[in-house]
This record gives C-alpha cells, sequence and structure tokens, in this order.
C-alpha cells in the first residue's frame, strides 16, 4: 500500500487579513484555523515570545511567584512537585492527532524530556514532564510548527474538549459531532469570559446516547439530538467527580447547533459561573456544580434565561461559519489493498486482538483499531512508529481516548493484522482494550504536587497481578480497574467497576501508603454511576492480592450471566470488605515488613509530601 497522510500544509479556512508569505502566527498572519484534525486551535505565535519574557522575569527575579504561575497555567504549563522542572499539557480536542504531530511530539521528548515518554491522559491530552523551565517556549514552538497547542492546558479556563474517538464512524450515530465540538473549542480559546473563572471548566461531546464521551461527569455536556430534521443536542450542566461527585443533570433537552444557540447558552453558563464571588473563597470546591447543586437545575436554568436576555448577546457572534470543523476522513480514507496479509499459524493473540480492540465502522470496509498504550505511556520510537502506521493504514486518522488510549481510524479491513503486525513490532499490539487489563491511572507522585501515592506503579503491579491470573473469563475482563494518586480522581476511579483513591496511615512513627478502594462504579452504555466507598483502607503493598481476591469471588459466587456491578448490588459491600480485613490489619515495622512502608516503584521511605495543587490557582 501507498504510504497516505493529510496533507497539513495548506490552511483550508485561513483568517481574515493572511499576509502572504508572513508566519504561520506571527503578528502579520495571526490566526489560521485549519480544518485538519490536530489542527482546531488557531496559533498565536506571540504567546511563546510572551513566554520566554516572562520566565525570563522570572527566572531573574523580576516577576513574582504567584503572578507567574498565574501566567504559565494559561499556557499550559503546570509546576511539578520537583522543583525547578514543569510539565506541559498539549490540548488535543476530541483526541485528534496526525501523524506530523506525533513525529513532533517524538523530537521534542527525545529533545527535552528527560524521562523519554509521553502521556496520554484521561482528558485526551498528551503531557510531558520533567522540562527545565528554560526550554519550555523552545518546546512550545517546536510543537507550534505541526499546529500542537497547550494554550489554556490548565488554569481557570476552558480545559481540552473531549470527545468519543469513533464519533463520524458509529452505528447509529444522528449525525457528526466534530465539526461542532471543534467550534466550540475555537470559540472559547482566548475568550475574555473563560480566562479568569472561578475554577477550570471541563467539557464533552457525546456522539450517541450510549455517551462513551462520559457526559454526565462534566461541567458542560453535550449530546446530539435531532429535532423535526434540526441539529440539536441535550445540554448537560454540573458534573464532577473529586471530592463532592454528581453527576450532571440535564439542563435542556434540546438546543440547536447550526444557528449557534448552543455556544450561546455555553455562555450564558459561564458569565453566571465567572460571576459567584462566593465561590473563590474556596477554591477546591469552586466548581460549576457547586453552584447547581446548591441552588437546583431549575433556579439555574432560570439563571440562564435571564442571562440571555442580556445586552452582551447582541454584542456577540454565535454564528458558525468562520469556526466550524469540516473535514471529511472518508475521501482520504486508504483505498482498498491489491493484496492483503492474513493470519496464520497460531492466531490466538490476533484473535483476541480482533475480538476486544476492532470496532467496525459504519462505512462498509473500515474499521477502528484501538491501540492499548499501557499507563498512557508512548516513547519517542513508539510515537514514530504510530505515525507510519497511520500514514500507511489509516489516511493519517486518529484519536487518544479517555482510556489514555489510541484509536485508529479508517483502517481498512483487509489491513488488520499488517496493522496488528506493525503494533507488534512497537510493543503495542495487546489485546484487551478496555478490558480488565487495561488498567487506568493518574501520575500520582511521579510528578503531581497534588500526589499521596505512587497510582503509576500501584497501576504496574495490579497489571503484572491480573496477567499472572491469566484471565479468560468473558464476564470478567468487562470490570474495569483505575487508581488515582489523591481523593480527587483524575483517573476517573470513582466510576470504576473497582476503583482506588491515595491515601495513608500511621504505624508508629512511620507511615504507609495506602488505597481508599470504591466498588461498583459505571461509564458504559448511559450507565453512569459513582461506586461505593469501602470502609477499608488497604496497605498500597496489598491491593493487587485484594483486587485478584474480589475478582475470584465475583467468579465463584455470581449468578449465570451475572455482571459485576449486578453482583456488587446484590451481595452488598460488606461481602467484599470481609473478603479484605485481614489486609487491613495494621503492620510491624521491621526489617521483614519494611517493604510496605515504600510506595510501589520508590526506593525510599515512604512519606506523604503534599504541595499546593496548581489546580486551583
Amino acid at each position: 500500500m501507498e504510504p497516505a497522510s493529510l496533507d497539513t500544509t495548506k490552511a483550508e479556512n485561513g483568517g481574515a487579513g493572511q499576509a502572504s508569505g508572513a508566519r504561520i502566527g506571527s503578528l502579520e498572519n495571526p490566526e489560521v484555523l485549519e480544518n485538519v484534525p490536530g489542527h482546531v486551535i488557531p496559533i498565536l505565535e506571540q504567546e511563546f515570545d510572551d513566554f520566554d519574557t516572562e520566565s525570563t522575569r522570572f527566572l531573574k527575579g523580576a516577576l513574582e511567584e504567584d503572578d507567574f504561575i498565574k501566567f504559565r497555567l494559561k499556557q499550559g504549563v503546570y509546576g511539578q512537585r520537583q522543583p525547578d522542572v514543569q510539565m506541559i499539557r498539549v490540548k488535543l480536542p476530541m483526541g485528534g492527532v496526525t501523524p506530523d504531530q506525533l513525529d513532533a511530539f517524538a523530537a521534542v521528548i527525545d529533545e527535552y524530556v528527560p524521562l523519554r515518554k509521553g502521556h496520554i491522559t484521561t482528558r485526551q491530552n498528551i503531557q510531558m514532564h520533567h522540562i527545565p523551565l528554560p526550554d519550555v517556549a523552545k518546546l512550545m514552538r517546536e510543537i507550534a510548527e505541526v499546529g500542537l497547542s497547550s494554550r489554556e492546558g490548565c488554569g481557570n479556563t476552558m480545559r481540552n474538549v473531549t470527545g468519543d474517538p469513533r464519533a463520524g464512524t458509529l452505528e447509529g450515530e444522528l449525525f457528526d459531532i466534530t465539526p461542532y465540538a471543534g467550534a466550540y473549542v475555537r470559540y472559547f480559546v482566548r475568550h475574555p469570559t473563560t480566562q479568569a473563572m472561578p475554577r477550570k471548566v471541563k467539557t464533552a461531546f457525546s456522539a450517541t446516547d450510549e455517551d462513551n464521551a462520559i457526559t454526565r461527569i462534566h461541567d458542560m455536556a453535550f449530546v446530539p439530538k435531532l429535532r423535526d430534521g434540526v441539529r440539536g443536542v441535550e445540554v448537560r450542566v454540573g458534573g464532577g467527580t473529586s471530592i463532592m461527585p454528581r453527576l450532571a443533570p440535564t439542563l435542556y433537552e434540546f438546543v440547536e447547533l447550526d444557528n449557534g444557540d448552543y455556544l450561546k447558552v455555553t455562555e450564558a453558563c459561564m458569565r453566571i459561573f465567572d460571576r459567584q464571588d462566593f465561590l473563590r473563597v474556596n477554591r477546591a470546591r469552586a466548581r460549576i456544580k457547586v453552584l447547581v447543586d446548591k441552588v437546583g437545575i431549575d433556579e439555574f436554568r432560570q439563571m440562564v434565561e435571564e442571562e440571555l436576555e442580556g445586552e452582551w448577546v447582541s454584542e456577540r457572534d454565535f454564528s458558525l461559519e468562520e469556526i466550524l470543523f469540516e473535514h471529511d476522513e472518508e475521501q482520504n480514507a486508504p483505498a482498498k489493498p491489491e493484496r492483503h496479509s492474513s493470519a496464520n499459524g497460531d492466531a490466538r493473540e490476533f484473535t483476541h486482538f480482533l475480538e476486544s480492540n476492532v470496532t467496525p465502522q459504519r462505512q462498509e470496509g473500515f474499521s477502528t483499531v484501538e491501540v492499548v498504550v499501557r499507563r498512557g505511556d508512548l516513547t519517542p520510537e513508539q510515537l514514530r512508529g504510530l505515525g507510519q502506521i497511520m500514514r500507511e493504514y489509516t489516511g493519517g486518522y486518529a484519536r487518544t481516548t479517555v482510556q489514555q488510549n489510541l484509536v485508529l481510524r479508517w483502517v481498512r479491513d483487509e489491513a488488520i493484522y499488517e496493522v496488528w503486525q506493525r503494533l507488534v513490532e512497537h510493543g503495542l499490539a495487546d489485546a484487551g482494550a478496555d478490558e480488565i487489563s487495561d488498567v487506568v491511572s493518574c501520575p500520582g507522585t511521579d510528578s503531581c504536587k497534588l500526589g499521596i501515592t505512587s497510582s503509576m506503579g500501584l497501576n504496574q503491579a495490579i497489571s503484572e497481578r491480573l496477567t499472572a491470573m491469566e484471565i479468560d473469563d468473558a464476564l470478567t475482563r468487562k470490570i474495569h480497574i483505575k487508581m488515582s494518586g489523591c481523593p480527587n480522581g483524575c483517573s476517573q476511579h470513582h466510576i470504576a467497576n473497582i476503583g482506588f483513591y491515595g491515601a495513608s496511615f500511621k504505624v508508629g512513627e512511620h507511615t504507609i501508603p495506602a488505597y481508599i478502594p470504591h466498588i461498583g462504579g459505571a461509564f458504559e452504555g448511559g450507565d453512569v454511576r459513582y461506586g461505593h466507598r469501602l470502609k477499608a483502607r488497604l496497605p498500597a503493598k496489598r491491593v493487587p492480592e485484594a483486587v485478584e481476591r474480589w475478582v475470584r469471588f465475583y467468579e465463584s459466587e455470581r449468578a449465570d450471566g451475572e455482571e459485576f456491578n449486578v453482583f456488587v448490588e446484590r451481595v452488598g459491600t460488606p461481602e467484599f470488605e470481609a473478603r479484605v480485613k485481614d489486609l487491613t490489619m495494621p503492620i510491624e515495622f521491621n526489617l521483614e515488613n519494611m517493604s510496605h512502608f515504600i510506595d510501589w516503584t520508590k526506593n525510599v521511605p515512604f512519606e506523604v509530601v503534599r504541595g499546593e495543587g496548581e489546580c486551583a490557582v
């Protein structure tokens, strides 16, 4: 097959007043909107110059740290628990990324990232860690060359807009929501109302009622609807996890899309949210869900109706003509190959891969292929390898997922075996996408200031235990496991079938890393619910054993065909607590038990070191 790739050099929808020959993103040619996946956010080069200037002032002591933090967060640059290094969060709206962009990630990781990896997050971003501050602006400039932006990846802004990575390819879709999600991103990036809100706002666009975007846990969310042939969305507002988990109620059953009403309604919500000074008093609770929870959804709807009567509405342009993200992926999809390979010999691994990682598209002859990315981490070699696979087999299309994986789109059915073989070469051919072995975790103490425990280390330990268990039961494989390094829930542990968040407990003068378990959460098929918090505190080193006991308990005691959450509700949480009661027992500090006082993947005695997080700065 001849290599295919998107032409990402031509602006399909350039901004007004483009200067011929001027550098894209320069002051002479400031805004270019390219309707190519991965190029949703327009680039403004002046921002990089500003970052250079402000970071230099800070390093010279001419700028106060608090002022610099607020500045860099809007640029997607986040402080780490380790001194003098930064994390850069690159926004990928709807998870869209191109082969050239994966190559660019690989190049800057090679150059500037000591750990040599990029990390896919549960918000479909790609993060890079441990970057010295003097290198940050250089990295940002290099990724901007291929249309990538970290603008407003952090701070009290509109964060990355997430969505179903298979949008546009699914059976049962009323229409492709992608163009409208792209317009939403373009409307609100750098928007004056969304630069200094009480807290961040997370948005999701679902593709179908199956709600693979998990809209109920978002601040703002949209589900496609049709009414008399008119495209619209159900608008949901006020969801969120963390220390006050809430499911987003429906604000409006139907709001039009093509006339821009969904943008108007969202801005009304943001204007109301921005004025709530009581939320700014306690930044840890300053989310829109707190307001909605306080006044109720009916009263909030009335507030929105009154806001929509304001003079500001006539001052705005809600038309989608200049910002709609229109791109026909199918016209660039690969042609049917003249010849193709097929599985031969022992095909068990490929068969499992085919069953768990491959989903037929509604477009005949094509499938999406989900690549399992362990702990969300990709090396430069893997990034380049994926980019080349995209060029040769997808027409250049892929999206990251909220499960920290990557979905290859528009793969010809005849080419799936060849794609699998290529993934084998790069260590990315694991079967079991979105199954029990596909464990999700946040970075935890590997980098986060708020982290209490090494959630990434626990992820690896549980994954190894599950592999050793050799699980082949179809119902058991449907279980989802997630863990966060603190109660905030960046791994979305609240909605896992088995979830954990990091904690600790004292043994005399010593401290043991521990986890609080949750059982019975859900997020698939439109059924979103928070799990039951168990009355148990498990030492970190005993958590894999607890997982195995719960899984074997379920397998041995369930009714015929009974899924895990139904089993949980039938037997009750006390039964799960009883199965691990001995694991929660105190541990004596001595040489034999020393490992319990050291966290996963660490080699020093555990202690709780928590800085001031920047999520609420």
